[in-house]
C-alpha cells in the first residue's frame, strides 16, 4: 500500500486530507485515512472535516500550504 491511500480503503488521498489526518492524529504519523475513513473514526460527518479543512487553511495551518 502506498502513503498516499487509505489504509482501510486503499481511496487515494488528497494533500488536504493528509494534512487533517496530520492535524488531528500527530505529525508523526505514517498511514492515513480518507475522508471517509477518518469521518467514520472520529464520530462526525464529512462535510464537518471538510469545513475544518478550511477553517485550518484561513487559520493559516502551515500544514495544508
Amino acid at each position: 500500500m502506498k502513503k498516499n491511500n487509505c489504509m482501510y480503503c486503499e481511496a487515494e488521498l488528497s494533500k488536504d486530507i493528509k494534512a487533517l489526518n496530520k492535524k488531528f492524529l500527530g505529525r508523526n504519523i505514517q498511514q492515513f485515512m480518507c475522508v471517509t475513513c477518518l469521518a467514520d473514526f472520529m464520530g462526525c460527518s464529512e462535510e464537518d472535516l471538510l469545513i475544518k479543512i478550511e477553517e485550518f487553511k484561513e487559520q493559516g495551518c502551515t500544514l495544508f500550504l
